[in-house]
């Protein structure tokens, strides 16, 4: 989520094979300058004078001197090629919808440029000076979210992007207050000293061909995710203390018993957080056996999803640092080849996708488990949804139904993407991957379950109010961070303000800093 800008900006680098999550979203933030390597530079340039080799010899080559898609047997005259890369980022910027939000729109640009910069697209470096001036500048084009299929790329929405380098269309413009302002594309350029790009042979096809819009709603979805999975076993710790739960289901023999990194790592987590916890004495010798499987199958459920996303963030730095675009140029000693393929498919960002979006939909709905077990007196031991004065008071009810309808949405929202298949372009292009739309889902599929955990907490804070026993340090660490954002309930309150800005402060990373 937007944080302040900081006093100074830390510079970017890029070269095509060294960009990270944490880079694409910081420049979405606004927090770097970003810059092109010289390597980089040599091998575009390289790239570039083989693109020339093949206009000088007349080779009829896919994506240079002939049409796109089912018109690719259509042969382009030497002296329209630059008419024929204007005309394909005009007729493809076609989006509809909700603008994609700024942010989105510089990951996005920051992407296609680490893609350009690897040398195999034929584009000039001035493409990427281009796009790196306008992040640097903080100028957006406007661009339409919906639009993509994931299959040839995400051509319209790279196509609004195209537009607006071309000075077409509208842009906003980051001001000195971080607002934002609208206005012409043209204008932008203009009050940013940056020079329209007139694309020439192969680069309009390079600049909408690939994977660039999807890679950066799947960037936020996993840094959130990150700071999410953290969360989910902080609530539990939380919620284990608040109920006077057992702490021996986290015992690691447990857990090396059955290996997966994941369920150890969050049975460690959960126990290294519930040390030194006086509640724990307190009732060593109740007749409680066993916890409900939403406390003591946690690591078994939240296991899966720290395993997850490690390979879901390996795929995707994979296709940050990747040449998703077609065809490709391939340079050997003399030896040139323009060789057409399908690395613009997102079928490995659509399905990781969908499997972050189950994987929301579970910590959520073991997260609302919990929350039964906080509200519910049978298994908590406290009053009735924590009322401070049961029947005159509600006390924290309607937390557990706000979760729950949360949860809905997260359960429509974790149907597959990618299982929509249509084809387009007259059959050529017969199988899409919906990477687009599965990654953006995913996003949101984040930030909603940001909101159970954060209920969770509060719930689990509020209980641990009403028990004189110091619970574990780690757990007295998150009760008094929450306690700086959400005081304790004197009697009833609206509290949606008390989710969000809770909410807020977990995606911002406020949680995990106070562990650092």
């Amino acid at each position: 989520m937007l944080s302040p800008l900081p006093e100074s900006m830390r510079e970017l680098v890029i070269d095509g094979y060294s960009l990270t999550i944490r880079d694409v979203v910081d420049t979405g933030l606004g927090l770097t300058k970003v810059t092109l390597s010289q390597s980089a530079r040599e091998k575009m340039k390289s790239s570039r004078e083989a693109i020339s080799k093949i206009l000088k010899d007349g080779t009829v080559t896919y994506g240079i001197n002939t049409g796109f898609g089912a018109l690719s047997s259509v042969s382009i005259e030497p002296d329209k090629l630059e008419q024929l890369q204007a005309n394909l980022i005009r007729s493809h910027a076609c989006g509809i919808g909700e603008p994609m939000e700024d942010r989105h729109t510089l990951m996005m640009m920051l992407i296609r440029a680490n893609t350009l910069c690897r040398g195999n697209s034929g584009a000039r470096p001035v493409i990427v000076d281009t796009l790196i001036s306008m992040i640097n500048h903080g100028v957006c084009p406007v661009i339409p979210r919906i639009g993509s299929l994931g299959a040839s790329g995400d051509l319209a929405p790279l196509s609004h992007l195209a537009l607006g380098m071309m000075g077409e269309g509208k842009c906003n413009v980051r001001t000195e207050t971080n607002k934002w302002a609208l206005m012409s594309s043209i204008e932008a350029l203009r009050k940013s000293g940056i020079r329209p790009i007139v694309p020439a042979a192969k680069e309009g096809l390079s600049l909408i061909n690939g994977t660039s819009q999807m890679c950066a709603f799947m960037c936020e979805a996993l840094d959130n995710m990150d700071m999410l999975c953290f969360a989910s076993d902080a609530s539990v710790a939380c919620t284990v203390e608040a109920i006077r739960g057992s702490h021996k289901p986290f015992d690691p023999r447990i857990h090396n018993s059955r290996p997966h990194p994941g369920q150890t790592m969050s049975a460690a987590r959960i126990s290294s957080l519930l040390e030194n916890s006086e509640i724990k004495t307190s009732h060593v010798n109740c007749d409680r056996v066993q916890d409900a499987y939403s406390i003591r199958c946690s690591p078994q459920v939240h296991g899966p999803v720290i395993d997850m996303l490690r390979e879901s963030r390996r795929i995707l730095e994979i296709e940050i640092n990747s040449s998703t675009d077609n065809p490709l140029v391939f340079i050997e000693g003399d030896i040139i080849e323009v060789i057409s393929g399908g690395n613009f498919h997102g079928q490995y960002i659509a399905m990781s996708s969908d499997s972050i979006s189950i994987a929301c939909h579970e910590l959520a709905s073991i997260s609302e488990r919990r929350i039964n077990q906080i509200l519910d007196p049978k298994w908590s031991g406290h009053s009735a949804f924590l009322a401070n004065d049961e029947g005159l008071e509600s006390g924290l009810m309607i937390i557990q139904y706000s979760s729950a309808a949360v949860l809905a949405e997260l359960h429509l929202l974790s149907n597959s993407a990618t299982t929509s298949n249509t084809p387009v372009s007259m059959g050529k292009e017969d199988h899409a991957s919906m990477g687009a739309t599965g990654s953006f889902r995913t996003m949101n599929s984040t930030r909603l379950l940001t909101n159970v955990i954060a209920n969770e907490i509060i719930c689990a804070c509020e209980a641990l109010e009403r028990i004189p026993e110091s619970p574990g340090s780690g757990v007295a660490k998150i009760r008094d961070w929450v306690r700086g954002i959400v005081p304790p309930l004197d009697g009833d309150r609206q509290l949606s303000d008390d989710t969000m800005k809770l909410s807020r402060a977990i995606l911002e990373g406020g949680l995990t800093r106070i562990f650092e």
